[in-house]
């Protein structure tokens, strides 16, 4: 089988990876591979907007400050610097490209969200990231040193050490094509991982049915670390409603006044001020854990989102999506609160980074959620991830662009002559919600020794079980992803074990208090 030749492979489709694929095009062939359509990762869904230090009154200081606070003491000081003072610029190329970013008397209009002293939201109503992805995905696909190869899964890196060689470096990939059904190789000297997040390793989410982890665990075969994957963001207002999958609401909402309420049946009464004195714009791990402590306390299925009080004309202007979304499920939100629970909604750890976005592995780069560069610590600030995947794609193609260029080597063919396919999916079905009930139960927004040892117990019996299916039989996307689950689940028990204190998105009954030296968690292979 002859490989698919290519300057630079990136897998994912999203923010980060159509930013570095850009970037590149000009002077590189690239390959852009992603599992579903275009269109189908997160990035789409992303609704408040991208921060960034634009306001005469805001200070790139002031920008960094709100970040380190929110991070708890494990943000990288040199990595949030270095995202914040490239923001501005990032800004002005999506500008460059057509992004139709709200304005108010033809300047940006900029919002507040929870943990930013100041208003530095640059955002297109209330679903920027559909607004930015719908950009750049007509650049992509009008670009002509860009390949595109939709309904492809990563299977695996091939790496100089699989194949025998002294020099550790990645050599491509292997992916398998939906259409075909066929596993092929991807070759080049440099692949970019923006595969996203793991946020459906959890019951509730509000990530897509794509955030599986690939990238992460694809990265931890190789040879990779990752860094602090117990830091696991639950947004805190996620829509509940028994006819509707978990849908965001916007962290713009509290920005602009939206209040958290207990149902009528539970008083009616507002309950923020009694947990943190910033009330609602306090950051999202303290709103979650307030919000799970309250339902929990009176037995709740849900909390109230009130932002009644803005005019209809407020509402209509600044969040339409939402208002669109929640009145077909009959909420007016004009006149009714929004029935909202906390959800999985962002993974800060990932494969660990340099400012290029270099892993431990030579050619091989990780941007976006899947990378851990620094900048989110224990817990990510609002607003700061989409300009995380912009700042870190241009890093990545500018190191990539610097560097000499190789021989391509001969990679084989994938081999499946020894299996069969399977007589029945039960297996990947049962498995894949178990997986998800008990990390939800076990390894959500609060934890204990005991649940971890228990989530630890069952993830190394799915292993296991899981090993066995994948040698026996020819691979899916259904397995593809349970397995990347599997192992990023893992990941995140072992590094939330390893850390004998609650610290930012990582709370624990058994160590309630913070550690007096704090460190990021590092999982060597």
């Amino acid at each position: 089988m002859n490989a698919h030749d290519f300057d630079v492979l990136v897998v994912g489709s999203g923010l980060a990876g159509l930013s570095a694929a850009l970037h590149l095009a000009r002077t590189h062939r690239v390959a852009v591979l992603t599992k579903r359509a275009l269109d189908d990762g997160a990035s789409q869904r992303a609704q408040g907007g991208i921060a960034a230090v634009l306001a005469a009154q805001d200070s790139f200081d002031q920008h960094v400050q709100d970040t380190l606070v929110a991070g708890a003491g494990l943000c990288d000081a040199a990595a949030t610097r270095f995202v914040v003072e490239q923001a501005p610029a990032a800004i002005d190329w999506l500008c460059t490209l057509g992004v139709p970013f709200t304005r108010e008397d033809g300047a940006l209009h900029l919002t507040r969200e929870g943990g930013h002293g100041q208003r530095r939201i640059v955002h297109a109503a209330d679903a920027t990231g559909a607004a930015v992805q719908a950009t750049l995905a007509a650049k992509v696909r009008a670009t002509p040193n860009i390949t595109l190869f939709e309904q492809h899964t990563l299977v695996d890196l091939i790496t100089a050490r699989k194949l025998g060689q002294r020099v550790q470096a990645c050599l491509g990939l292997y992916a398998l094509d939906g259409a075909s059904d066929r596993v092929e190789v991807f070759r080049a000297p440099h692949t970019i991982l923006a595969t996203g997040g793991a946020g459906r390793v959890y019951l509730h989410t509000t990530n897509p049915e794509t955030a599986t982890g690939d990238g992460i665990a694809a990265a931890w075969r190789a040879g990779c670390r990752v860094a602090n994957m117990e830091f696991i963001q639950f947004h805190p207002t996620s829509l509940c409603h028994p006819d509707a999958d978990a849908f965001l609401i916007s962290e713009a909402v509290r920005g602009e006044g939206g209040l958290l309420k207990l149902p009528p049946s539970a008083g009616g009464t507002r309950f923020m001020p009694a947990h943190d004195e910033r009330a609602e714009l306090a950051p999202r791990d303290i709103v979650a854990r307030a919000i799970d402590f309250e339902m929990k306390k009176h037995g709740l299925p849900w909390v109230h989102l009130d932002i009644s009080h803005q005019s209809p004309e407020f509402l209509h202007a600044h969040f339409p999506n939402i208002l669109a979304r929640c009145a077909a499920l009959g909420i007016d939100i004009t006149r009714a609160p929004i029935p909202v629970v906390p959800a999985a909604h962002y993974t800060c750890g990932g494969v660990a980074t340099d400012l290029a976005g270099r892993t431990d592995l030579p050619g091989l780069y990780a941007i976006g959620e899947t990378a851990s560069t620094g900048l989110h610590g224990a817990n990510r600030l609002a607003s700061n991830s989409l300009v995380e995947c912009m700042v870190f794609a241009r890093a990545a193609a500018q190191a990539i662009a610097t560097a000499p260029r190789t021989v391509p080597v001969e990679l084989p063919a994938w081999d499946d002559s020894r299996v069969t396919d399977a007589d029945e999916a039960v297996v990947i079905t049962h498995n894949w919600d178990e997986l998800r009930r008990f990390m939800w139960d076990y390894v959500g927004i609060v934890r204990t020794d005991k649940r971890l040892e228990r989530a630890a117990h069952r993830i190394a019996l799915l292993q296991g079980e899981i090993a066995e299916f994948y040698a026996h039989f020819h691979v899916t996307r259904d397995l593809l992803e349970l397995r990347n689950l599997v192992q990023v689940a893992d990941l995140i028990v072992r590094s939330a074990q390893a850390r004998r204190e609650s610290r930012g998105l990582h709370f624990t009954r058994d160590h309630p208090t913070q550690a007096p030296v704090v460190l990021p968690t590092v999982l060597s292979p």
